[in-house]
């Protein structure tokens, strides 16, 4: 399966809870290479791996086909500075 911007973008803020997610599809359309930001407090308390960790449980199938996927986590306080 082809995955697209707005299809991770809405499952990583609904099972987030995110307040921003940026998705930029970097494999020219192939869906199979992803860059994210994700803005949320369930990262709150969480070091970076366990962030990281959390992102790629939500994205578990989709990771099976996606080639690349590089991430930034920040809780919302982050995000504001």
């Amino acid at each position: 399966m082809v995955y697209t911007e707005e299809y991770i973008k809405e499952k990583l803020t609904k099972e987030l809870d995110a307040v921003h997610v940026e998705v930029l599809d970097d494999s020219d359309g192939c869906g199979a290479k992803f860059s994210v930001l994700v803005v949320s407090d369930k990262f709150q308390g969480k070091p970076l791996l366990a962030r990281h960790k959390l992102v790629n449980s939500v994205l578990q199938e989709e990771l099976k086909t996606i080639h690349a996927f590089s991430q930034k986590t920040l809780t919302v306080e982050q995000w504001k500075k």
